[in-house]
């Protein structure tokens, strides 16, 4: 009997049990990045936040996600996946119970950058634990698929958990709804995972590296949300840039000459399914951060309609995704990665597209429902195979790292989508509040976001190579394949090799 099955039988945990303990992670961050969105105008209320102010509800949580989720990925291929898993869950739940009793934006803003860093810590680790766990063939394909299908279902059901939280409960409980989940997934993490040890023996993270990028990347957002205030020409909103293009620049310097551990190695985006599916993520995630806000506010502030009743609208969507899932799962055995990217892409910007035809006396049926369905089902068939592509080739001591930036790209672009889609739009919108007024704004923002995600799709079809082979195909085994194709055909998968032994 091997140490592994040692480990296994003594522990009651296996694959099964790991699928489950990630997804129910998964699911847990991804509802929180939607989770609040319905509740802003009552958060808006309840503790005084000013409309550009309001964002940072969303910006604290993406920035710090994103800008130090490389930094997590690295922590946990050199410390263990099992062991910063744990306490990124800790930390995000207790950010989570001390944001629920905020009294003033500030505390609250603060806490939600406080669960940003628990779970740059976790998601990393447990995306990198799936992909050790599952490095190969059919089973990979169907974990992806379940994991994509958690990770669609929180972010859309988390709009409508939000609604009902709010109206009945209290704006207070969207944050204290991550409490039992955060101690649910410790129990489960604590049984359900194997802990195999650091993938990675190098030395220390990069911290500074961590700091600098997070930091351009906050005061990028800044100067971007503070042009409502000060022109894009002022001295203020330049000196702000050029801050930020600093410090982005200095962290380029630190990652090449650091003698520590290098948040992310330069020549990882070298490979083209890395780079490729990065840039890709980055405009998915400005596209569908930009979306749900614009859409939450049109159904409360230009309908007229009530928390709950505004969760309950987003739930065709949640449903669609869930499909998109199930339906990239069994093309995913037939078709290559790209072309579902591709196919993804355009289907929901088409329903985006769709959602910018709103009006201000427009109705669920007709405004919302359809796009709805659309852009869902688009959503979802590019979920699994994003990240299926962004693993692919790389080495076992690295799947921690790709799994962090692609995590990073996703979230940093949600932050800088919502910076310049929601200016835009409030620019669209001027000094004017009636419905009409804000419908123009909104409608803006979800026409813009469609174009990012017709860009999207010409990335992976431009960047992504063609000959990427669906799961039940043998992979090129030529040298240009061993870089870019797809994790999910068996070739790749045993050049790739497990992390976790």
């Amino acid at each position: 009997m091997t140490n592994e099955t040692q480990r296994k039988g003594s522990t009651g945990a296996g694959p099964g049990l790991t699928l489950t303990a990630v997804a129910v992670v998964q699911f847990m961050v991804s509802l929180d990045l939607s989770v609040v969105n319905v509740g802003l105008p009552q958060i808006a209320a309840g503790l005084g936040f000013g409309a550009a102010g309001l964002t940072w509800v969303i910006h604290a949580y993406a920035l710090t996600f994103g800008g130090l989720l490389l930094l997590g990925g690295k922590a946990a291929d050199r410390y263990g996946r099992k062991r910063v898993l744990l306490f990124g869950l800790g930390l995000f739940g207790l950010a989570s119970l001390v944001g629920g009793f905020a009294q003033e934006p500030g505390q609250l803003v603060a806490a939600r950058a406080a669960q940003g860093i628990g779970a740059a810590a976790l998601a990393p680790a447990a995306l990198a634990l799936l992909t050790a766990t599952f490095p190969t063939g059919k089973p990979r394909v169907r974990a992806f698929g379940v994991w994509s299908a958690m990770n669609a279902a929180g972010g859309a059901l988390g709009v409508l958990v939000g609604g009902l939280l709010t109206e009945y409960a209290g704006w207070r409980w969207v944050m204290f709804v991550n409490v039992p989940m955060a101690l649910v997934a410790l129990a489960l993490a604590r049984r359900g995972i194997v802990d195999a040890g650091p993938a990675s023996r190098g030395g220390r993270p990069d911290a500074l590296g961590a700091a600098l990028a997070t930091g351009g990347l906050g005061l990028l957002v800044f100067g971007v949300v503070r042009t409502d205030q000060y022109a894009w020409s002022s001295p203020v909103t330049l000196g702000t840039l050029a801050v930020a293009v600093a410090l982005l620049i200095a962290f380029v310097q630190v990652e090449r000459t650091t003698s520590r551990e290098p948040l992310v190695r330069l020549g990882l985006f070298a490979n083209r399914s890395v780079a490729g599916a990065n840039g890709y993520n980055l405009l998915v995630g400005a596209a569908m951060a930009s979306a749900f806000y614009f859409m939450s506010l049109y159904l409360q502030r230009v309908l007229g309609t009530g928390a709950a009743m505004t969760g309950l609208m987003f739930l065709p969507f949640a449903l669609a995704v869930v499909v998109g899932s199930v339906l990239a799962i069994k093309l995913g055995y037939r078709i290559a990665p790209r072309t579902l990217l591709v196919c993804g892409g355009l289907l929901t910007a088409a329903g985006f597209a769709w959602f910018g035809l709103i009006s201000a006396d427009g109705a669920f049926v007709s405004d919302v429902l359809g796009p709805s369905v659309v852009a869902g089902v688009g959503f979802g068939l590019c979920l699994g195979p994003v990240v299926s592509t962004a693993t692919a080739g790389v080495a076992p001591h690295e799947t921690g790292t790709a799994s962090g930036l692609l995590n990073s790209s996703r979230q940093i672009g949600a932050s800088l989508g919502l910076a310049a889609l929601g200016t835009a739009a409030e620019h669209r919108t001027g000094d004017a509040v009636g419905p009409a007024a804000l419908n123009d704004g909104y409608a803006l923002g979800l026409s813009l976001s469609a174009a990012l995600l017709v860009v999207a799709a010409l990335i992976a079809f431009t960047v992504l190579r063609r000959g990427e082979a669906p799961a039940d195909e043998p992979a090129d085994t030529s040298a240009d394949a061993s870089a870019d194709a797809p994790a999910t055909a068996p070739g790749a998968a045993r050049r790739a090799g497990t992390a976790s032994g």
